[in-house]
């Protein structure tokens, strides 16, 4: 077993130089990841004031059915992208199985879907559920697709296909709050055709239409099959509250909630960007250098989730009802209790990225079934009594346990301790470092060229 403090060192390659180019990627990812931030907060604040909190409960249950859906068909085929990468030495098959698989899943799964809340009638318009699904194929092939972009480390073109989405999705919502022609129904066409359009992104830079492999794909499902039953549990723990919401109590307490959890989402961003520069190199074949690439991660991560929920969470008193208007001032309330749950999910990305490359699948998706358990159980107690506080403290407990199972796990693989894994003086430090580096690199260039 590597010793913690073998791992809590840099290995030979990773020096200064490669802490400069982890920075400047970061730094374009979220540069990148500005304009659809933008667009979604001023959107989402036109959104609420049109809407309503009832109409915004409606459009976030049509919605997430479709995201559930979606994460239902893909039926984890990206983590056996992870797992076989560092494995085949002909890896041009596996993209051409993650169009033709998402594909032909995300049907099955919308068909399924459309089915079971038809049924059930919990679509609380059919016509705008019908719409949605028609968008989860789509959906589907592109999250295989982008693994596979982040993969070959090509994060510039995962990016495009983030910031196409956004301003096909909200710059139709602005002319329309502009022009006060804004519907719910019109809202429901810009995310289904926001959703549909990266597929097309994808086509030409990652060489498809290209042929899959039908023995790796019978491989990929044997393999994904057994960590899908904890994505969906993954998945279902952040969204099923949304729904339950809206069955114990009313719309409006959902669309008090979605407020919450939307600003609370843009303490992702610095996360996510660090997350996907860095899926590549956990990716590799060197066991120590994943282990090292992970570790790090993880303390930076902490680092700057902590940073933005809390910088998040003490502007919203104000924040809330001076930019979503006094309907939604009860926002504010969740939105404080879901923090602490914000940066433990933080951690969830990079930790799994890392954890799939053990073959523990059985493992992840007990922890992650554990998880939406607890979950569903806290909210069964606490929406009835607090509404949408209640479900921001069950979200906040059942995200902490599963962080901490999950870290415990993989400071137990890689031999480390907790210090390892807590921000550290030389992170800060390195990371201003390099940004002094960044600034003074700009300058330099710029005195050059004039």
């Amino acid at each position: 077993m590597t010793r913690a403090a073998d791992v809590g060192r840099p290995p030979p390659t990773a020096g200064g130089a490669d802490v400069n180019a982890d920075v400047k990627n970061l730094l374009r990812t979220m540069a990148s990841q500005a304009v659809p931030l933008a667009l979604a907060a001023v959107a989402g604040v036109f959104l609420a004031r049109c809407l309503q909190p009832e109409g915004r409960g409606v459009y976030a249950t049509v919605t997430t059915t479709a995201g559930i859906a979606t994460v239902l068909g893909h039926l984890s085929v990206g983590r056996s992208q992870i797992a076989l990468w560092p494995l085949l030495e002909r890896r041009r098959p596996l993209a051409g199985n993650a169009a033709i698989l998402g594909l032909a899943l995300g049907l099955t799964s919308a068909a399924a879907t459309l089915g079971v809340v038809t049924v059930l009638s919990l679509a609380p318009s059919p016509a705008l559920m019908v719409m949605a699904l028609l968008a989860v194929p789509f959906a589907v092939a592109v999250v295989n697709l982008k693994g596979i972009a982040l993969l070959e480390g090509r994060v510039g073109l995962a990016n495009r296909s983030v910031v196409t989405a956004a301003v096909v999705q909200y710059v139709p919502i602005l002319v329309m709050a502009v022009t006060g022609t804004v519907t719910l129904t019109a809202v429901v066409v810009c995310w289904t055709v926001s959703t549909i359009l990266p597929f097309a992104l994808f086509v030409r830079p990652l060489g498809l239409p290209t042929p899959g492999d039908a023995a790796l794909a019978r491989r990929q499902l044997a393999l994904s099959g057994r960590y899908h039953l904890g994505t969906m549990a993954l998945h279902l723990l952040l969204t099923v509250d949304v729904l339950l919401l809206g069955a114990l109590v009313t719309p409006a307490e959902v669309g008090l909630y979605t407020v919450a959890t939307s600003l609370l989402s843009l303490s992702r961003v610095p996360t996510d960007a660090l997350a996907q520069i860095t899926l590549s190199r956990q990716a590799v074949r060197d066991e120590a250098d994943a282990r090292h690439v992970t570790a790090r991660t993880i303390r930076l991560t902490l680092l700057l989730s902590c940073a933005a929920v809390g910088a998040l969470a003490c502007a919203s008193p104000l924040l809330v009802p001076l930019v979503y208007g006094p309907a939604f001032a009860a926002s504010v309330t969740p939105l404080l209790a879901l923090a602490p749950g914000a940066v433990a999910w933080s951690l969830l990305r990079p930790l799994e990225q890392y954890l799939v490359r053990l073959g523990r699948p059985m493992r992840m998706t007990a922890i992650a079934a554990g998880a939406l358990a607890s979950n569903l159980a806290l909210n069964a107690v606490l929406i009835p009594l607090w509404g949408a506080r209640g479900a921001a403290f069950a979200s906040t407990l059942s995200y902490g346990a599963m962080v901490a199972v999950e870290v415990g796990w993989f400071a137990r693989a890689a031999g480390l301790g907790a210090a390892d894994l807590l921000p550290r003086f030389g992170d800060a430090r390195r990371v201003v470092s390099a940004l002094r580096g960044r600034r003074c690199g700009n300058a330099s260039a710029a005195t050059s060229r004039s």
